[in-house]
């Protein structure tokens, strides 16, 4: 098996680094997650302020000063800052257990006036990647934990925060959380278009040109389309709750934009559903592809099967070779001035009345003849009138 191919059956799993048994609450980071950096937006109505790579009592000068706050951390890498962190933000120790082990389902939680909220963004480039956002909402601030470097999508929303006319300067914290989840789904929509792709091209490839690595190409591809599902339905789920439970922080007008972010969840959910069943389809395509090529090669040989049989029937016959000076009966044709030329010429005569019928039968590419309807008697019957009963 190539190289390739054994990079596609690595293990999807889920991996923790917990043990079974240990005490809740035990933060252990992934020494190969990078290095935590901390970045930080204030702003208000008039005036902004932003600051890259400070640190956890940094952050903790710009609580309380500013309408809102977002205090982002890019990276996993270090478990002593995140634990002053959550020293600075009254965080629960099973919220931040959940936060460093990055394999969690969409979900919200409440934690003594803090909204834990988890949510799994996607990107594709050549493969699909997963990253698992964890969210802490309060009064006037908003702390997002990311696995890498922040996603695209929230850039965008920084330059919303650096338009001074943008609705989210005058809006409170929640309304920065529904647009980092906002953010979150309508990042699945790329990802979708990227898959529905290529299965457009599978589906092509897989009624032209079928071979081995289109079975490679169509399992990655439902394996990612299945990892997706596993993380969107969550998703849904955890929205439904923002949008319906009783949540503090969260005002109602806030809920009119979570109830449109809904919508784009149920709608993203309802396009993975019909990529699954198309890439569940190519599959059965591949197979009928296979098969119909299969059967054309079966036909091909057995035609010629067929062919050859009767020809080895007349040459083993006249390879017997009786002596006819014994009896009249032992092959007279033996004896014969024209008896190899004749012998030839009902063999291809033979070879030739199988191939006329083959392709009388439309088994050599031709068809058997429809009758053809006359049209104008057709019209002339449907003109005539019948006669009353």
């Amino acid at each position: 098996m190539s190289r390739r191919h054994k990079r596609r059956h690595r293990h999807v799993g889920l991996r923790t680094r917990t043990k079974p048994g240990t005490s809740p609450g035990t933060l252990l980071v992934d020494p190969a997650a990078p290095k935590p950096v901390l970045r930080v937006m204030a702003y208000g109505p008039d005036r902004i302020v932003e600051r890259e790579g400070i640190s956890p009592e940094d952050a903790r000068e710009y609580l309380g000063h500013w309408p809102v706050t977002w205090i982002s951390v890019e990276g996993l890498g270090d478990a002593t800052v995140i634990e002053e962190l959550a020293e600075i933000f009254d965080i629960h120790r099973l919220a931040l257990e959940d936060v460093v082990n990055v394999h969690q389902r969409a979900k919200v939680e409440q934690y003594d006036g803090l909204q834990f909220v988890v949510a799994q963004a996607a990107s594709l480039d050549q493969d699909l990647h997963t990253e698992q956002v964890s969210f802490f909402l309060g009064a006037d601030f908003v702390l997002s934990f990311h696995e890498r470097s922040g996603e695209p999508a929230f850039e965008l929303v920084r330059d919303r925060i650096r338009t001074s006319r943008a609705r989210i300067r005058e809006e409170k914290a929640d309304y920065l959380l529904y647009s980092l989840l906002d953010a979150v789904v309508d990042g699945y929509f790329p990802v979708l278009e990227g898959y529905g792709e290529r299965i457009e091209t599978l589906e092509d490839e897989v009624i032209h040109k079928p071979d081995n690595e289109i079975i490679f190409r169509i399992r990655e591809i439902r394996r990612n389309l299945l990892m997706l599902r596993r993380s969107t339905w969550p998703l849904r789920e955890m929205l439904n709750s923002l949008l319906r439970d009783p949540i503090p922080h969260i005002t109602d007008s806030t809920r009119v934009y979570l109830r449109d972010c809904y919508d784009h969840t149920v709608h993203v959910i309802d396009i993975l559903e019909i990529y699954r069943e198309l890439s569940s389809g190519l599959m059965e395509d591949y197979l009928s592809s296979i098969n119909n090529q299969m059967n054309q090669v079966m036909k091909v040989l057995t035609i010629f099967a067929a062919i050859f049989i009767p020809l080895s029937f007349i040459a083993s016959l006249y390879g017997m070779n009786f002596n006819t000076k014994r009896s009249p009966l032992n092959m007279p044709e033996l004896d014969w001035y024209w008896g190899y030329p004749f012998v030839l010429l009902v063999m291809a005569a033979t070879a030739g009345g199988l191939l006329w019928y083959f392709r009388r039968k439309g088994w050599l590419g031709g068809g058997a003849k429809t009758p053809r309807v006359d049209s104008r008697s057709t019209d002339a019957e449907r003109r005539e009138p019948t006669a009353p009963e």
